[in-house]
C-alpha cells in the first residue's frame, strides 16, 4: 500500500504496527512467537483488515514451522495466489481476495487431502471461536464444526 493511499491513517490506527507491516508491507512475523502458531481452539480465522473468512481450525495442523498452517482456505476463492521471487526464492504468496492483505505463503509439502501447507502470519488473522460465530456475523460457518 502506498503512502498516498487515503486509507493508510485509518489502517494504521486500526492495526498494531506488526499487523500493518505484515498485511500491508508483506513482512513476516517471527516463528514460534506469534499468537496462533500453537492455537487449537475450534473456530475460524478471518482477515484482520477486512474481516473476510479465510481458514477454519478443522484444516489447521502443526507443521513444525512456528506459524499457523492450514491445508486449505475455507473457500478456494477467499485467497489469491501470486508468484513471489523476493529474498532470492521462488514462492507462492497468499493474499486475502477482498482485502488484498498479505497473509503468508503456500507450499506443496503439506498433508492430505490437499498436499498444501498454507503458512500464514498470525498478525494477518483474527480468530472467531465457534461459540461466537453467530454473534460475530459468521453463523454460516457453524456447519463446519460437529
Amino acid at each position: 500500500m502506498s503512502d498516498s493511499n487515503s486509507d493508510e491513517p485509518a489502517l494504521r490506527a486500526k492495526l498494531t504496527p506488526l499487523q500493518y507491516e505484515v498485511t500491508q508491507c508483506s513482512a513476516t512475523e517471527p516463528p514460534f512467537r506469534n499468537e496462533f502458531w500453537n492455537h487449537h481452539e475450534p473456530g475460524i480465522y478471518v482477515d484482520v483488515v477486512s474481516g473476510e473468512p479465510l481458514f477454519a481450525s478443522i484444516d489447521k495442523f502443526d507443521s513444525g514451522t512456528g506459524w499457523p498452517s492450514f491445508t486449505r482456505p475455507i473457500e478456494p476463492d477467499t485467497v489469491s495466489e501470486h508468484e513471489d521471487r523476493s529474498e532470492g526464492k521462488q514462492r507462492v504468496e497468499v493474499r486475502s481476495a477482498e482485502g488484498n492483505s498479505h497473509l503468508g505463503h503456500v507450499f506443496p509439502d503439506g498433508p492430505g487431502p490437499t498436499g498444501a501447507r498454507y503458512c500464514i502470519n498470525s498478525a494477518a488473522l483474527r480468530f472467531i471461536p465457534v461459540d461466537q460465530l453467530e454473534a460475530a456475523g459468521y453463523g454460516a460457518f457453524r456447519k463446519l464444526f460437529p
